[in-house]
């Protein structure tokens, strides 16, 4: 059956895609809002808290890492639907399971097969957004997906407070039920007409083979990379971070709470803007810029307020809020045989990053005895210089034809 492409930003793939990223945020950010009684609860002694938690996030991100090139492949081979069932079935099983573990390396598996499941979500419904919606409009599809998506972290802080077990249960249970709507959706005609030809799909490798293209999928990656920097850092450690700058009673679920709220918004904004200026590559670089002058604010915020420092975190979400342009430029710089593949991994490796964020944080904040704030100023430094660099290797692709392939 041929389906027209879509003007229409809330048509039915839209609304299952921006469903889905709302449990994948959900469970995705859960871990950092239920870290602490999780792990007190298996008997972690509160000096261990930031490492054995830095263990399981890190335990995660390699799940998402291996699972996004896993999705993404399979995205181009089999297609996007395909990938839609069988990622939201795998992340939502695995988190029920989360909610029973007895020891840290139990949990430190649980959430590791969590991120494999959870790898393959975004990438593949923005993906098929972008080749079911109209040239013009598709920038629109995928700011919906992304600014309701980001929610999922607001319902799971409430939920959390209820019981970090039950919250594991309702996050498996959500993505369960999504599997229903998930039959109206269907496979995108760009990629039936690639799946029916002779041209080779899902080739990983073939991001290596050609120069420009290396150039390009790297520049992807790097860019978004600081959205996970003051996620996975500055947020998921906003107790250790406010302990260090002399601010009590904050608590990783508000912060993250906050954080999100203004991520949607700052979403919705990069989303929306760069259909009105007719340019991913402008927008981009302010929020990068506005990037630079929020995540000081942050980390030189001492003494103040509770108020103000969760103010200081809506503000590091706006700032982080160019995620729907990132997925969305990312999706519109590769052929349709190579697509999900880029769509899948590069969310995934930024996400995967994290590994290393952490790894130079604890190097610079034990090895070489800065301190957590110098080092996180110093690491997110370093993320924002190759984010900036990156631009530069990326094409503009504001209204670009997708109907062609990589040779």
């Amino acid at each position: 059956m041929k389906h027209e492409a879509s003007k229409n930003p809330l048509n039915i793939i839209v609304i299952v895609a921006a469903l889905g990223y709302f449990v994948d945020i959900y469970d995705l950010i859960l871990f950092s809002i239920v870290r602490v009684p999780s792990l007190k609860a298996l008997g972690v002694a509160p000096e261990n808290l930031l490492t054995e938690g830095t263990k399981l996030i890190n335990a995660q991100m390699w799940g998402m890492l291996i699972g996004g090139l896993l999705w993404g492949i399979m995205g181009d081979k089999r297609g996007r639907v395909s990938v839609l069932f069988g990622s939201i079935v795998l992340y939502s099983v695995a988190n029920i399971f989360n909610a029973y573990v007895t020891s840290i390396g139990m949990y430190k598996w649980m959430r590791f097969i969590a991120g494999v499941g959870l790898a393959g979500e975004l990438g593949a419904g923005i993906t098929l957004v972008n080749e079911t919606m109209t040239r013009e409009k598709r920038g629109y599809g995928t700011m919906v997906v992304v600014s309701f998506g980001v929610l999922g972290a607001v319902l799971a802080n409430i939920i959390a407070r209820f019981g970090w077990e039950k919250a594991y249960i309702i996050g498996g249970i959500m993505g369960l039920a999504l599997l229903v709507l998930r039959i109206g959706v269907y496979e995108s005609g760009l990629y039936r007409s690639v799946k029916e030809s002779d041209v080779s799909r899902g080739d990983f490798l073939m991001l290596f083979k050609n120069m420009d293209r290396f150039l390009r999928y790297l520049s992807c990656i790097a860019l978004g990379v600081p959205i996970w920097y003051m996620i996975g850092v500055l947020i998921t450690f906003s107790p250790e971070f406010a302990k260090e700058l002399k601010i009590e009673n904050i608590h990783a679920g508000s912060a993250v709470m906050y954080f999100y709220l203004g991520t949607s918004f700052g979403d919705f904004m990069s989303g929306y803007l760069s259909q009105v200026f007719k340019s991913r590559k402008k927008i981009l670089l302010a929020y990068l810029i506005i990037s630079v002058i929020t995540i000081p604010f942050y980390l030189f915020a001492e003494g103040i307020s509770p108020v103000m420092f969760y103010v200081i975190c809506a503000l590091l979400g706006i700032a982080s809020g160019y995620w729907a342009v990132f997925v969305t430029i990312a999706s519109e710089q590769f052929g349709t045989n190579l697509r999900a593949t880029v769509t899948t991994t590069v969310p995934n490796f930024v996400r995967g990053s994290l590994v290393l964020l952490t790894l130079l944080l604890e190097t610079f904040r034990k090895n070489l005895g800065l301190g957590l704030v110098t080092s996180a100023l110093i690491v997110g430094g370093i993320a924002l210089l190759f984010a900036f660099l990156s631009l530069l290797g990326m094409y503009e692709t504001y209204g670009k034809d997708l109907n062609y392939t990589e040779n």
